[in-house]
C-alpha cells in the first residue's frame, strides 16, 4: 500500500472541484504542493488539528502568508482541506485492498490487513499522525469529519474479511459477523497504533526490547484464529 503523490494531486482535483481548495494551489508544482500540505501536517500534529496557525502553516512551507489565502479562504478552510485529505487518501487506500484482503486465508488476511497498513503508513507518516490526533484529542467536529469515515472503512475491511472466511468454512458459521468483525477489529487497531503512535506502547506494551512487534502480531493471531475457527 504505496500512496504515489499523483493520487494524492486526483485528490486535489476532486477537493478544487468541491470548493475545498483553490484552483491557484491544484496548479502549483508538486514539490510545492508537497511542502504545503506537510506543513499543514506538521503544525496540525504539533499543535492539535483544531489548532492550527496558518502564519505558522506559512513560515513551515517556506511561502508568503498572502499565497496561503489564494489556496484557501481562512484557516478553517486550510482544515477542511487537511481533513478531507486525509479521508480520501485513507479510504480510498482500504477500498482498494478491501476486496484482495477478503480473498487470502484469514490468517494471511490478517496478518497483511495490519503489517500492509504499517507499511503503508511508513510512507505517509504526516497523514497518520494527523489521523492519530484527530482520534485521540477527542475533537467533536474532527470526529465526525476524520475519524468515523476511516473507522468505518476499517471496520467494513474486518467485516468483509470474517465474511469471507465463514463462507470458506475457516470460522464458524454461527457467529455474530457484525459484533465479532467490531471486536476483532478493535484489537488489530490497538496492535498498530501501538506501533504508529508510540506513547500508546507505553500503555498499551505490544512491543519492549525483547519483545519484536512480528512475535506480538504471530501470538494475536494466532488467538484469533484459534478462537474463530469452527
Amino acid at each position: 500500500m504505496r500512496p504515489e503523490w499523483t493520487h494524492i494531486h486526483a485528490i486535489v482535483l476532486i477537493l478544487e472541484q468541491e470548493g475545498v481548495v483553490t484552483r491557484t494551489f491544484r496548479r502549483l508544482d508538486p514539490q510545492r504542493q508537497h511542502a504545503i500540505v506537510q506543513a499543514i501536517l506538521d503544525e496540525a500534529i504539533e499543535k492539535g488539528p483544531a489548532s492550527i496557525n496558518i502564519k505558522k502553516v506559512a513560515e513551515r512551507a517556506g511561502v508568503a502568508l498572502g499565497s496561503l489565502y489564494q489556496y484557501f479562504d481562512n484557516r478553517a478552510g486550510l482544515l477542511e482541506f487537511s481533513s478531507r485529505l486525509c479521508v480520501h487518501l485513507l479510504t480510498s487506500a482500504f477500498d482498494q485492498f478491501r476486496p484482495m484482503l477478503a480473498a487470502m486465508p484469514l490468517r494471511e488476511a490478517l496478518t497483511c490487513y495490519l503489517t500492509g497498513g504499517l507499511e503503508w503508513s511508513q510512507t505517509m507518516f504526516g497523514l497518520i499522525q494527523f489521523f492519530g490526533r484527530a482520534a485521540y484529542q477527542g475533537d467533536p467536529l474532527l470526529a465526525e469529519k476524520v475519524v468515523h469515515p476511516v473507522a468505518d472503512s476499517m471496520r467494513l475491511t474486518m467485516f468483509e474479511i470474517l465474511q469471507a472466511a465463514q463462507q470458506r468454512g475457516e470460522i464458524r458459521p454461527n457467529l455474530d459477523l457484525e459484533a465479532t468483525a467490531r471486536a476483532v477489529n478493535a484489537w488489530m487497531i490497538a496492535l498498530g497504533d501501538s506501533q504508529l503512535l508510540p506513547y500508546l506502547n507505553n500503555y498499551f506494551q505490544v512491543t519492549t526490547e525483547t519483545i519484536p512487534f512480528e512475535r506480538a502480531l504471530s501470538s494475536a493471531i494466532d488467538i484469533l484464529v484459534t478462537g474463530l475457527k469452527p
